[in-house]
């Protein structure tokens, strides 16, 4: 078997098990999905049972940031909860522990820790009640699954750690390329005579110099020579050897070795615009954009109210032609920040945007506060600790896995 058939038959295989893993992962899951849901109590906190002590615990969001309470009953009967001393650890992903005490309110206790998001996490209660230690222990997971590794780059998942940036903020524009004004230059006879010999022809590429025509004076019958103001092509030719000049232009001279991109700027942007600010530029055909500055503007508005902006386009190799429509990203402010991630990484989930932390084989939800956003970065406020590796590309998977597990958020 050759190298080539070798890596095929290597990529069929991972592929194949990249396919079965949603039915594997379903077969696995299945008994977990026919397990009772958890008691609930009357405050719709889980009920903790231990003979005939029974614990409620909720996590309580109403006018207030997430906490938890907790009620206590002896067989039935609400126990005072000054007679009761309970304590409470969340073991998160990546083994993040916050302990988490309590104190009297009320008739029941309140948490002294805000339950901060992802309500994902291994619960442990120790309840102290007449001298006896009782202990609960449970998982409280939402947003999480597990994909092993060889599995997700078959899938191509890819993740980045998530840190400081600088952001560039841009407005989009349309345009169009078009020479500038001394692109052109009409080439006339000094004095009138006859066209002895025409040196070019239309679309001949011209040095600045070179001999264009040689002309006979009609009076003092002494020949004489034209030459190119400047470096271009022959874009008209309204003469030919043999005529007569009459005071008319013999030939049009055009520099193409430099575009002006004209980008229509409306009111709503256009103060945002300063000259030498970045330009992106995206021209049909051309696989890479080509990076300019704004030079100008022009002074007239269009009848749409739009100010057309300038930026210069080396045309050196001559592939760019006036006429040709373009887009652009205007650069119209740039800041650092010290958190953001990437944009295709985003997904929904609840009322959240997230992205997936991952730690080891595990992904999992984390909701985000954002902020500004430039290009393919977003800011981040708040949901994510610097330093976390997160799921950049082909998050959907993530997202689709973890909604097949139907992980509940548990309150």
């Amino acid at each position: 078997m050759n190298r080539y058939a070798f890596r095929l038959l290597l990529l069929c295989q991972m592929l194949l098990g990249a396919l079965l893993l949603p039915s594997m992962a379903a077969a696995v899951s299945e008994p977990q999905a026919q397990e009772a849901e958890p008691e609930k109590g009357p405050h719709r906190g889980r009920m903790l049972r231990d003979g005939d002590l029974a614990v409620e615990l909720a996590i309580f969001e109403t006018g207030v940031p997430p906490e938890f309470r907790v009620w206590v009953t002896d067989n039935g009967q609400p126990v005072a909860p000054t007679d009761v001393d309970l304590q409470v650890q969340l073991t998160r992903l990546g083994n993040v522990v916050d302990a988490i005490g309590f104190s009297v309110e009320g008739d029941y206790l309140r948490g002294d820790t805000v339950i901060y998001e992802p309500h994902s996490f291994v619960v442990t209660l120790t309840a102290e009640y007449l001298g006896q230690t009782h202990r609960w222990e449970y998982d409280n997971l939402e947003g999480r699954t597990r994909i092993a590794d060889a599995v997700a780059e078959a899938m191509g998942i890819a993740t980045e750690t998530a840190g400081g940036t600088t952001l560039h903020q841009t407005i989009r524009v349309y345009g169009k390329l078009v020479l500038p004004a001394d692109a052109r230059r009409q080439i006339q006879a000094r004095f009138d005579g006859v066209i002895k010999q025409m040196h070019v022809k239309l679309g001949d590429a011209v040095s600045k110099g070179q001999l264009l025509a040689t002309i006979e004076s009609n009076e003092s019958l002494k020949s004489y020579q034209i030459v190119s103001p400047m470096a271009g092509v022959v874009s008209q030719q309204f003469a030919s050897g043999g005529e007569q000049t009459a005071g008319r232009s013999l030939l049009e001279i055009t520099q193409t070795g430099t575009l002006l991109a004209e980008l229509a700027v409306y009111p709503t942007d256009r103060n945002k615009v300063r000259t030498n600010a970045p330009v992106s530029l995206s021209i049909n055909g051309f696989d890479e954009p080509l990076s300019s500055i704004v030079s100008g503007s022009r002074t007239a508005l269009r009848g749409d109210q739009a100010r057309l902006f300038l930026a210069e386009i080396d045309n050196a190799d001559g592939l760019l032609a006036g006429g040709l429509f373009v887009a652009g990203d205007i650069e119209v402010e740039t800041f650092a920040v010290p958190l953001a991630v990437k944009r295709s990484g985003l997904q929904s989930f609840r009322d959240f945007t997230v992205v997936y932390a991952k730690v080891g084989e595990e992904y999992e939800v984390r909701m985000l506060e954002l902020g500004r956003e430039a290009g393919p970065w977003v800011e981040v406020l708040g949901g994510l600790e610097s330093g976390t590796e997160y799921v950049t590309e082909n998050s959907y998977i993530i997202k689709a896995d973890i909604e097949k597990s139907g992980a509940s958020h548990d309150h």
